[in-house]
């Protein structure tokens, strides 16, 4: 009795978990590509990379295939035309290829300098002529 209780609340659960990040997905996607906001593509730590624009594609392609898919799930689910096992399969896989896949862009984006930094100089500062 418990068993078959928990196991509706956690695929009713589940399945109500995809609207929300379907909504999310398509948004990001269209704000990406409709809008050209790149506020939101390829961020590490909250901070924006040099040139958000040359990742802006990978990223709206990332999340309007992920949004697709859970789109698509929303819809046939209901339908029956998976089992259980099937579209927790299909769901939990685009999920954890869209989290990869922003991380491995926002690596990229960002990439990792070795060596010590370079401090940097004020604007009305020059470096060549020597105060007296």
């Amino acid at each position: 009795m418990i068993g078959n209780l928990a196991s509706f609340i956690l695929t009713w659960g589940l399945y109500l978990a995809l609207f929300p990040m379907a909504f999310f997905w398509l948004r990001r996607a269209g704000r990406v590509f409709i809008k050209h906001d790149y506020s939101e593509v390829a961020l590490k730590r909250g901070a924006s990379p040099a040139n958000p624009k040359r990742w802006a594609p990978v990223t709206g392609l990332v999340n309007l295939a992920a949004g697709a898919i859970a789109v698509w799930l929303i819809v046939t689910i209901p339908l029956g035309r998976y089992s259980f096992d099937k579209w927790i399969e299909f769901a939990g896989l685009t999920l954890w290829t869209k989290i990869l896949l922003d991380y491995i862009v926002s690596r990229q984006a960002h990439p990792f300098h070795f060596g010590r930094k370079k401090k940097k100089l004020p604007d009305d500062s020059d470096p060549v002529s020597p105060e007296e």
